[in-house]
């Protein structure tokens, strides 16, 4: 498949729900560039395959990667950014030179909306992680490298200080059972001022077709921001308790266009429209497609 303009993509298996070809479609349109995204549906046995194709391609400039193969293109790759390396996943992968070279834009992404309140300076950040998969490693290695303490849940403890071990610089992080965050608490947080703190849903829980998260907020200071990545539903159980309860909250389009910004900036050599476009690029992100 060759194209006569520049081109990337974004593969998986599945792949149709994506949205990512409507973020990089409207940056292009709106810079006036010619270039093309679109989706790509690469099955596990037809990875090396792809790759091999569009290595030769010259309109080719790159793809986005989702699940199931963030981990297993890695020995497909020519090298990787240090900070893929030490995820251990890449998400975007750039053709560089005649290499193929693979990059983590999760870890800056998930952290780009987080930066009105990471501008100030705080005498403790704490972050309570829901899930150990493959979203919590890129979130785990970003939140320690901004001075978070992250205390981690999972169904199995010893996977979630395992990941910490490898992933979270410090020493200073926990790992406990998620069931620990469902039933309420009488705890008495630290009332200092200058402290952050952040809860994220970084599991499948609340996604449709999954159970929602089990998550009670007493276990909350006030003033904390919730954060789910879940992007279907939009709007889940948990952001709707945190918001009904006057907490600031994130949703998973913030994480999905930050990535998608870093992604851009390599495949097309322009920085995409933020600020102002944003609010048209959401209203698209959120227009059902007919069917």
């Amino acid at each position: 498949m060759s194209k006569s303009v520049p081109y990337a993509e974004v593969i998986g298996d599945p792949i149709a729900q994506s949205k990512s070809p409507v973020i990089h479609r409207y940056w292009l349109e709106q810079l006036g560039l010619a270039g093309d995204y679109c989706h790509a549906h690469v099955t596990a046995p037809g990875l090396a395959d792809y790759l091999a194709e569009r290595r030769g391609d010259p309109a080719w400039r790159g793809c986005n990667v989702t699940m199931p193969h963030k981990q297993a293109v890695i020995p497909l790759l020519d090298r990787l950014d240090p900070l893929a390396a030490r995820i251990g996943a890449v998400n975007t992968i750039v053709p560089e030179a005649g290499a193929l070279v693979g990059y983590n834009t999760d870890a800056p992404g998930f952290m780009e909306p987080l930066q009105p309140w990471l501008d100030d300076a705080h005498l403790l950040r704490m972050a309570r992680v829901m899930g150990t998969g493959g979203a919590a490693r890129a979130i785990v290695a970003a939140l320690s490298d901004a001075g978070f303490i992250v205390v981690l849940a999972g169904r199995d403890p010893a996977k979630a200080q395992a990941l910490l071990d490898e992933l979270a610089r410090g020493n200073n992080h926990h790992a406990v059972d998620i069931a620990h965050f469902a039933d309420p608490t009488d705890f008495e947080f630290d009332d200092r001022q200058g402290l952050f703190d952040l809860v994220v849903n970084a599991s499948l829980l609340g996604m449709a077709g999954q159970p929602a998260l089990a998550y009670d907020l007493s276990h909350t200071p006030p003033g904390a921001v919730f954060y789910d990545i879940v992007t279907s539903p939009l709007e889940t159980d948990l952001l709707a308790r945190a918001r009904s309860a006057g907490f600031a909250t994130v949703d998973g389009l913030a994480m999905l266009v930050g990535q998608a910004d870093h992604a851009f900036r390599r495949f097309f050599g322009a920085l995409p429209p933020r600020g102002a476009a944003d609010a048209e690029l959401r209203r698209r992100l959120l227009t059902p497609v007919p069917a």
